[in-house]
């Protein structure tokens, strides 16, 4: 499986869950950035592609996703490397971005998974009945074109390890390459994750 991997003899490792355009330069940069806060880093190239897809090329990557991926597949993946690390990690979390932090959601009913932070994942809302064994941050943009962003917020608060954040923005609020970028909510998101994560002990 090709792979991001930047080790420095943490115990604690974070696996990042891409995109539906696989292992671009947002994912590398925020690989970059998580081992600079002291941790173990993997993102698993979920999509079987040599070469990400653009931006520019948003629907057909979709559709490569749930055609040729799904939710389904993309967490066992998640959930066989996270079984692996567990054997060599003290902690293992998980990162995911869209479709990425509904696969995470999906793994966090796994007694392998300590927590999990998931940006705009707007398919959660199909899964809300999923109940986390591990603490679960969420984050938000103000609107999503499909779906009442408050709503999907309010059916998972009520969850006891669930807590949800919204950020000005739209879907993408997080990414520098994209054209949907807010610096000042990636900032702040960024932060209250690494925050929450270094508070797990």
């Amino acid at each position: 499986m090709t792979m991001i991997e930047i080790k420095q003899q943490s115990d604690k490792a974070i696996i990042v869950a891409h995109e539906i355009y696989g292992l671009n330069s947002h994912i590398s940069s925020v690989c970059t950035e998580l081992a600079a806060q002291g941790f173990d880093v993997y993102a698993p190239e979920l999509l079987n592609r040599q070469e990400p897809f653009g931006y520019e090329q948003e629907e057909e990557a979709y559709g490569n996703f749930m055609e040729h991926v799904g939710f389904e597949q993309a967490s066992a993946a998640i959930l066989r490397l996270a079984g692996e690390l567990k054997k060599q990690y003290r902690k293992v979390f998980l990162v995911g971005f869209s479709v990425g932090a509904t696969v995470s959601w999906l793994c966090s009913i796994s007694p392998d998974i300590s927590a999990v932070v998931g940006y705009y994942g707007s398919r959660i809302r199909s899964y809300t009945e999923r109940n986390p064994a591990c603490p679960v941050l969420l984050f938000y943009p103000e609107t999503e074109p499909s779906f009442d962003v408050d709503q999907v917020m309010a059916e998972l608060r009520v969850k006891k390890q669930v807590i949800t954040r919204k950020f000005s923005g739209n879907h993408g609020f997080g990414d520098p390459y994209s054209k949907r970028y807010v610096q000042a909510s990636a900032d702040e998101a960024f932060g209250q994750m690494v925050d929450f994560l270094k508070s797990i002990g």
